[in-house]
C-alpha cells in the first residue's frame, strides 16, 4: 500500500507542476516548441541518443560483468533502449530500468544481482552528474545562481562525505566475521559488489569514461533544444542552467520525465534574466527530442514481441521432420 500511494504521490506531484506551469506561463511555450522542432533537430537527437544510449550500455556491460553476469554490448544497447522508451512512456520514469534488472536477471539465472547491476550502473551516472554539477554550479560566475548555490552547499558536503565514505568502504572491501548479523552481511555485501561493479581494475575506467560521455551527449542535446527554442544564450551561459534541469530529472517526481525538470528549467532561466516562457520552451523541445532518441526502443519492444508470436527455429524444423517422416510413412503403406 504505502509503494503504490507513493507512486500515485509522485504522479500527482508531476502533474501538478505542469499545471501550475500552465497557470503561470500559459500554453504558448508547449505550442511554441513544438512548432519549431523540425526534422533537421530529429534527426539530429536521433543521432546523440545513439550515442548516449551505446556508452550507457557499455556502461551497464562493465558493471554486470564486475558482478560476474555475462551481457554482451548487442543485446546491453537493445535492452537500454527498451528501457528508455518505457522509461519515457509510462510514468514513474523508472519502470523501463525495472524491467531491464528483472528481464537481464532472470536471463542471468540471478534476479538480485541482475537488479543490483542496474542499481550500481544507474548510481554511476548519478554521481558523475551530481560532482560536475556540482562543480559548475559553484565555478560559474553568474550571480542569479546565489540562491541555488547556498541551497546546494550543505547537502553538496554531506552527500560527497558519506559517498566518499561509501568509495573507500568498498575499496578496501568490508571482512565478515562467521558471527556478523544480517545487516552486516548484507551492507557488506552491497560495498563488495560495488567495489567490483564499479571501482575493479578493468571497471573503473570504462565507468568513467562511459558516464563522462553520456553526461556530454545530454548536455549536447540540451545545448540542440534551446538553439531549437531560439536562445542565443552562449553555451558557457547555459551550461549551468542545463545541469540544474538534469539534476532536477533525477527528482523521482516526474510523469515520464515530464515535471520538475519544466519546472527548474523555467525558473532558471528566469532567475538569468533569459525569461521563464523561454526555459519553459526549451525544456519543451529537450522533452519531444530525447522521447524520440528512444523510440528505437519501440522497434525493439515490437520485434521482440513478434519474436515471441512465431515459433522458435529447433521446433518447427522439428514440426517439418515428423511431417516429412509421416509422409513418407504413409506413402510406403
Amino acid at each position: 500500500m504505502m509503494r503504490a500511494a507513493w507512486a500515485r504521490i509522485r504522479i500527482l506531484v508531476g502533474v501538478g507542476i505542469l499545471v501550475v506551469l500552465l497557470w503561470r506561463l500559459g500554453s504558448d511555450a508547449f505550442v511554441d516548441g513544438l512548432r519549431r522542432i523540425d526534422a533537421a533537430a530529429l534527426l539530429a537527437a536521433l543521432a546523440l541518443g545513439v550515442i548516449t544510449t551505446v556508452f550507457s550500455a557499455w556502461r551497464w556491460c562493465l558493471v554486470a560483468r564486475g558482478l560476474g553476469l555475462r551481457l554482451p554490448l548487442g543485446q546491453a544497447v537493445a535492452d537500454y533502449y527498451r528501457s528508455l522508451f518505457l522509461n519515457a512512456a509510462l510514468p514513474g520514469g523508472i519502470l523501463g530500468d525495472v524491467h531491464r534488472a528483472v528481464r537481464h536477471g532472470q536471463d542471468a539465472g540471478d534476479v538480485g544481482r541482475g537488479v543490483r547491476a542496474v542499481v550500481l550502473e544507474r548510481t554511476a551516472g548519478q554521481v558523475v552528474l551530481i560532482g560536475v554539477g556540482v562543480a559548475v554550479l559553484f565555478a560559474s560566475p553568474s550571480p542569479a545562481l546565489h540562491d541555488v548555490r547556498s541551497l546546494v552547499a550543505p547537502g553538496a558536503v554531506l552527500a560527497f562525505a558519506v559517498a566518499a565514505a561509501i568509495v573507500v568502504a568498498a575499496a578496501v572491501g568490508l571482512r565478515l566475521a562467521p558471527g556478523a548479523s544480517r545487516v552486516r552481511r548484507a551492507v557488506g555485501s552491497a560495498l563488495v559488489e560495488s567495489r567490483e561493479g564499479l571501482f575493479g581494475r578493468e571497471s573503473l575506467p570504462g565507468v568513467a569514461v562511459s558516464s563522462a560521455a553520456v553526461l556530454a551527449g545530454h548536455l549536447a542535446t540540451f545545448l540542440l533544444a534551446a538553439r531549437v527554442a531560439g536562445s542565443a544564450a552562449p553555451a558557457v551561459e547555459l551550461l549551468p542552467l542545463m545541469v540544474l534541469a538534469l539534476l532536477a530529472m533525477a527528482l523521482p517526481l516526474n510523469v515520464g520525465g515530464w515535471g520538475p525538470r519544466e519546472g527548474v528549467t523555467a525558473w532558471a532561466f528566469g532567475a538569468a534574466g533569459l525569461g521563464a516562457t523561454q526555459g519553459l520552451t526549451v525544456a519543451v523541445v529537450y522533452g519531444v527530442l530525447t522521447f524520440v532518441a528512444s523510440l528505437p526502443g519501440a522497434g525493439v519492444l515490437a520485434g521482440r514481441w513478434l519474436a515471441g508470436l512465431r515459433p522458435q527455429r529447433p521446433e518447427f524444423e522439428f514440426e517439418e521432420r515428423v511431417l516429412a517422416e509421416s509422409g513418407a510413412a504413409h506413402r510406403g503403406a
